[in-house]
């Protein structure tokens, strides 16, 4: 093989490269979001992570969460199917929206803190003015409110997070590209 090649071979290898791994990047089964809420005496934040693909009804599974509720750190995601202790048996599906509005609905999500309390957002849209109530509860846990529970109006939001490493890599690649095209000129200049 001439000496000449070789700089064409490392350009298509590495624009292979780019490529691959572009491909593996897009691949991915999950969306990473930021999301938050508030009202009086309530500020949450963090992340969900959900499915890449919407079930029929255009909903993301949410599969992970991380954050804070009024500064105590989220500990976990309770299990679609369940209800948060204290709430039964309203169950979460842990179902996220894009929107329009709604972006949650009449099951939620819900999650447990570090304190010991769980707390299921959702969209009441059995109220006269439909809109996002958080259900608070702590322990010791009984069905309906106890009491230091809470079940108060939110403002919710939940927005996916852009990758990216994707468009990096579209960048790259064609970067690369033409880079390639121009070697035949670059080369002949010398």
């Amino acid at each position: 093989m001439p000496t000449s090649c070789f700089p064409r071979l490392l350009c298509l290898s590495l624009a292979l490269l780019a490529l691959s791994a572009f491909n593996v990047t897009t691949a991915a089964a999950s969306t990473l979001w930021n999301w938050t809420y508030s009202g009086i005496g309530i500020t949450a934040g963090g992340t969900f992570t959900t499915e890449d693909a919407p079930d029929a009804d255009g909903g993301f599974l949410i599969t992970a969460i991380t954050g804070t509720r009024n500064g105590s750190l989220i500990t976990h995601l309770q299990p679609a199917g369940t209800a948060i202790p204290g709430n039964e048996p309203f169950k979460v599906d842990n179902l996220v929206f894009i929107g329009p509005e709604p972006q949650l609905n009449d099951h939620g999500f819900g999650f447990a803190t570090a304190d010991g309390n769980f707390t299921n957002p959702f969209f009441a849209d059995f109220l006269p003015s439909p809109g996002y109530l958080e259900f608070f509860s702590t322990p010791p846990f009984t069905d309906g409110l106890g009491p230091e529970d809470s079940e108060l109006p939110i403002q919710f939001a939940a927005t996916p997070v852009p990758e990216p490493t994707s468009s990096l890599l579209i960048v790259s690649a064609f970067a690369f590209g033409a880079f390639w095209r121009s070697w035949p000129n670059f080369v002949s200049r010398k």
